[in-house]
């Protein structure tokens, strides 16, 4: 007689499994701020878990879509698709290398990437303008945009905003990667964004706080809300996993030799 494990055993393991794919994916990171290049591995190292947990939930499904709009986190992105056998070749072998597709900011040349995003601010409306479409088609995909804290200082992320509330687009999901870091410093010191969730429901999101760390959290989050489009405030730290650089902003960008990278793989936590 066929024996099944218990509920909670299945979702420990779902669990244990997806940490280990964040560690892997971690790891591709640092290789690729090993590269002659370099890359931005802060914004790549906090955001890691929250594609993870979305090509968890979404990459199965065809209707829907995921997209990076903090192009800067390239990095991050190649490695999730990598781990998720979307891109098969691993891009630390060649990222950022003369003619190779691992640009620095998402290529949409490569599997899994609809969009080539970078420029702050536009992969957000991207996203709206295709979960518009999906609506206006019946195909009840879902879409799913990533961005950053520091890039809510664009026009643009807001504009969209109150597109998607006017148009009732419900079918958005909205991830701010809040990791209190951009290219130049912290985001409070530069231009802070104070009362987020009120904002965020002055324009009519469901707003919801998570530890941007937490698989748990980040599975249950990631779903479309009936009446509103939905906003996440994912609370993350940047270069997470590397106690070496967590939490500075000064690990927005870098390169790094061999040997640091080796040592920071084996001591990621």
């Amino acid at each position: 007689m066929e024996q099944t494990l218990p509920a909670q055993i299945e979702h420990n393991e779902e669990i244990s499994f997806l940490i280990e794919r964040a560690k892997e994916a971690r790891k591709l990171i640092i290789d690729m701020a090993a590269a002659p290049t370099g890359c931005h591995i802060g914004g790549s190292l906090s955001a890691i878990d929250l594609l993870i947990g979305a090509y968890a939930k979404y990459s199965n499904d065809p209707s829907s879509l995921i997209i990076l709009s903090k192009g800067h986190a390239a990095a991050g992105l190649y490695a999730a698709l990598h781990v998720y056998g979307i891109i098969v070749e691993n891009p630390a072998d060649s990222y950022g290398a003369n003619g190779s597709l691992f640009t620095g900011h998402p290529n949409h040349k490569l599997p899994g990437i609809p969009f080539a995003t970078g420029s702050l601010g536009h992969g957000i409306p991207y996203a709206a303008g295709w979960a518009l479409a999906q609506k206006l088609k019946g195909t009840g995909g879902v879409s799913i945009v990533i961005g950053g804290d520091g890039e809510l200082q664009e026009g643009l992320c807001w504009e969209t905003a109150q597109i998607v509330q006017a148009q009732s687009i419900t079918n958005f999901v909205y991830i701010i990667d809040c990791n209190g870091g951009q290219n130049d410093g912290y985001v409070q010191d530069i231009s802070p964004i104070r009362n987020l969730r009120q904002r965020f429901e002055s324009f009519g999101f469901v707003v919801r706080e998570i530890d941007g760390h937490h698989f748990e959290e980040i599975i249950d989050a990631i779903v479309p809300a009936t009446e509103a489009p939905v906003a996440i405030l994912a609370n993350t730290i940047k270069g997470k996993g590397v106690a070496a650089i967590e939490g500075h902003p000064g690990a927005h960008y870098v390169k790094i030799p061999t040997k640091v990278a080796t040592k920071w793989k084996v001591s990621l936590v």
